[in-house]
């Protein structure tokens, strides 16, 4: 089968493996479509610090069901599912309290143990969730991103009530923007890119600011009757952002960190508490992908425009450069599994 792994950083691998057979309570998947995510990347360059080398990489896929492990009992042979990447304990204080993606042993498919960039990927039963085979296995590949927006907005408790600020008009962006809109929230995305801010009009961004050449502050001061936004996305993961986020928000407002960088950043604890803001971080996914599965069924979601380039497997290395060298041009670039 058709593997694409990170030996070590900067070496991306591309080989034939034979495929692995599913264990007690695992399924095996015949992956079809698979999305090469930032955090793919950062495994790539050696800046993920959750990784374990030599890692088969990919978190963001989806497929047939070609084989059951034994006590399997809420999946079949043919069906058709999406992998939740977060594996939990269920046992530790975060699990017991509904954080499942904060687990204390947390485990990632696709980044401390092998993923779904691989044409058959072993995965836990409770891991695979099934989809309608009349929702595209492209778009059902889409869940696990929408997921995460889903999270950070979950933990920002964002309502239609509510004006979003989202950092960033790339992939993370996008997807807080969808989820957002569908919430009924009015939505103002900022990005240094002209052409990134086309795309987030298209997905229905109210407001759109070319941040090198607005102020974000100037742009968004007259929202909610001259407070600001109500809720703050850091989508770019760049920390200078929070200290500007923490400045422009809304009395009583709610910023929601998507980033890890370990960078410091200066952050007025006196404007913390003189708006009594609400700073929370935001990883992975709390299960949210079986929720996400029925908005893109019942079409509440239509992110398909998301996909915007797809290659055949074995064309990874292209595919990647393409990511690296042209952000501009991509949004959610999909490898095609046979």
């Amino acid at each position: 089968m058709v593997t694409i792994s990170v030996r070590e950083p900067h070496s991306l691998v591309i080989d034939d493996r034979q495929a692995q057979q599913p264990g007690p309570r695992e399924v095996a998947i015949r992956v079809q479509r698979a999305g090469i995510c930032g955090s793919d990347m950062h495994i790539l360059h050696g800046s993920n610090p959750f990784v374990t080398y030599p890692r088969v990489i990919g978190h963001e896929f989806a497929g047939v069901v070609e084989a059951l492990g034994a006590g399997v009992s809420s999946l079949a042979v043919g069906d058709h599912v999406v992998a939740d990447p977060v594996i939990s304990c269920g046992t530790c204080h975060p699990c017991r309290t509904g954080r499942s993606n904060v687990c204390a042993k947390l485990q990632v498919i696709g980044v401390h143990r092998d993923g779904g960039f691989r044409s058959v990927a072993v995965v836990p039963e409770a891991n695979a969730v099934k989809v309608s085979p009349k929702l595209g296995l492209d778009v059902a590949a889409l869940a696990e991103p929408l997921a995460v927006a889903a999270n950070v907005l979950w933990r920002t408790e964002c309502t239609k009530d509510d004006v979003v600020l989202i950092y960033g008009a790339g992939t993370v962006g996008i997807t807080v923007l969808q989820v957002a809109k569908m919430r009924g929230a009015r939505c103002i995305i900022a990005d240094i890119d002209a052409d990134r801010l086309e795309r987030a009009k298209e997905f229905g961004a109210d407001v759109v600011i070319h941040s090198r050449e607005q102020s974000v502050a100037e742009v968004v001061a007259p929202e909610l009757d001259d407070l600001g936004p109500s809720v703050v996305i850091d989508g770019a993961g760049i920390p200078s952002l929070l200290e500007e986020a923490c400045r422009i928000a809304a009395p009583a407002g709610r910023i929601g960190l998507l980033g890890f960088s370990p960078a410091p950043c200066n952050i007025s604890q006196q404007e913390i508490v003189r708006k009594e803001l609400t700073l929370v971080g935001s990883r992975l996914n709390r299960r949210f992908i079986p929720e996400v599965v029925t908005w893109l069924e019942s079409g509440a979601l239509r992110p398909e425009a998301m996909v915007t380039q797809s290659f055949d497997a074995r064309d990874a290395r292209a595919a990647f450069d393409l990511v690296e060298r042209h952000p501009e041009r991509t949004l959610k670039v999909q490898l095609v599994f046979e």
